[in-house]
């Protein structure tokens, strides 16, 4: 698993970019190391998950995705057949505004609007 971090650190980096400064990489290393997030390494990319569970709803959140983005649309499929395995009822995803269009044609849709203000 270090070895797969090691690879998809800069796909990862990059995506912390436009994260709003909440992770660094080690933050992302230790999530994972702990079993808190999941690392999707692929050839050309990655996704990194974490589960949340709420009170009337268990979700894999799709914490961050980084490459190239057929790589990431194709292992769409694993990661809901695994999200089904965990006892998810959704998945969900916080990110830059171009996911709307990449996403819609496997259904996903906005259900809200996240805004940020540094002070």
């Amino acid at each position: 698993m270090v070895d797969e971090f090691v690879r998809c650190s800069k796909w990862i980096e990059d995506a912390l970019a436009y994260g709003g400064g909440t992770h660094d990489l080690q933050d992302v290393f230790d999530g994972i190391l702990s079993g808190n997030m999941q690392l999707w390494p692929a050839e050309r990319g990655c996704i990194v998950t974490e589960l949340a569970v709420y009170p009337k709803k268990r979700v894999l959140h799709i914490f961050l995705a980084g490459g190239e983005l057929d790589q990431i649309t194709d292992m769409h499929e694993d990661v809901i057949r695994w999200a089904k395995a965990q006892d998810c009822q959704a998945l969900t995803l916080a990110g830059r505004m171009g996911w709307k269009k990449a996403l819609a044609p496997f259904g996903w849709e906005p259900t809200l609007l996240t805004l940020s203000k540094e002070i």
